[in-house]
């Protein structure tokens, strides 16, 4: 349970984090009574300062007169303090114009996400693609690259391209491969893969006289292409922007904080995290199990169709964001995209 500050302690809290997230530097009780209006003394203040100390929100670092707020600080501020201003009309209209989608495949418009993300925040915008388990089919075609190996391209209702290498019989010619993908595109079309994985399992366990040869072909390939679970996309935008920050700057957290962007697991574990909940979520460092991002956090938002289609979209940055303009950004993108996916669906 969250600790209960009355209100001299809050308003002094909320002003350290703010002012700690605006300058990176430890705040001192000076610096509290000139830029805040408080009607304190520095002496007040540094007694309310010495309190939240003692119960866990401020740290002194080194011989430094100021303090510095600590994650448990960030929590209480996120949670109590916190206050989000839904966006203007103006400023969506802004926003969207910074969006620019059109003629785009859905992999570039993933790209174009995070990229405009990390511009609007300078911090790095997180995109992962919709899981490809969730996605409705549309389209499957194969391809012959050499004598007993075929390329399979899958396109999901949203455009999103999967493709694979399977195995298959070599005497399978141009015509037909052309015949299975056109029988294989009328009777999986508009099921998500999950379906068409139980419908291709109870077919296949169905006595086989039952279907001539191509059906028998076109069964097996696309048990083959679809039977294992493809590796989630993540585009990431804007790692440079992290090394710019302070928190950053020495050659072990430099190091640390790049190979926690260029580790695939790491970010899809972390997005992954964010799909359980509805709305923009936040997590700070010590939430999550990946000491690699001690010292930052992470802030996402779900976007989606009607039909099932759920990818996720964030931005990470130091744990002293400002959270009041980061999280509208956030929030507003995923559901631009989510209209876009509901948009793409409707023109099938």
């Amino acid at each position: 349970m969250a600790e209960v500050l009355n209100e001299r302690s809050q308003n002094i809290l909320e002003a350290i984090v703010e002012d700690y997230i605006t300058s990176a530097e430890p705040v001192g009780s000076r610096a509290i009574t000139r830029r805040h209006s408080f009607n304190l003394s520095p002496a007040s203040v540094r007694n309310v300062m010495s309190d939240l100390e003692e119960m866990g929100f401020l740290c002194s670092p080194h011989t430094s007169a100021g303090r510095i707020p600590t994650e448990k600080a960030f929590h209480y501020y996120i949670d109590s303090l916190l206050q989000i201003q839904d966006l203007s009309k103006e400023e969506e209209l802004r926003l969207r114009k910074k969006y620019r989608f059109q003629g785009m495949r859905i992999e570039d418009i993933m790209r174009e996400v995070g990229r405009v993300m990390s511009g609007l925040s300078n911090y790095t915008g997180l995109v992962m693609a919709p899981k490809f388990a969730s996605t409705v089919f549309r389209q499957i075609e194969f391809i012959r690259l050499s004598y007993g190996r075929l390329l399979v391209i899958y396109v999901s209702e949203t455009g999103l391209v999967q493709n694979k290498v399977i195995e298959a019989d070599p005497d399978l010619g141009p015509r037909e491969l052309e015949k299975i993908s056109n029988y294989l595109n009328h009777k999986l079309n508009g099921m998500s893969i999950l379906e068409v994985r139980e419908t291709l399992a109870a077919e296949l366990k169905t006595e086989r006289s039952r279907y001539d040869q191509l059906q028998k072909q076109a069964l097996d390939l696309s048990r083959a292409a679809l039977q294992d679970e493809t590796e989630d996309t993540v585009f990431v935008s804007g790692t440079s922007l992290m090394l710019e920050q302070p928190e950053f700057s020495t050659p072990d957290r430099m190091k640390r904080i790049i190979r926690t962007l260029e580790s695939k697991k790491t970010l899809i574990e972390l997005l992954d995290r964010s799909q359980a909940a509805q709305g923009v979520q936040i997590f700070i460092g010590s939430q999550s199990q990946h000491v690699e991002i001690e010292g930052c956090s992470l802030v996402t938002s779900n976007f989606s169709n009607k039909k099932g289609a759920i990818g996720t979209l964030g931005v990470i940055g130091p744990v002293r964001m400002p959270y009041s303009q980061v999280i509208p950004i956030v929030d507003f993108t995923a559901q631009l995209v989510s209209r876009i996916l509901e948009r793409e669906a409707e023109y099938e």
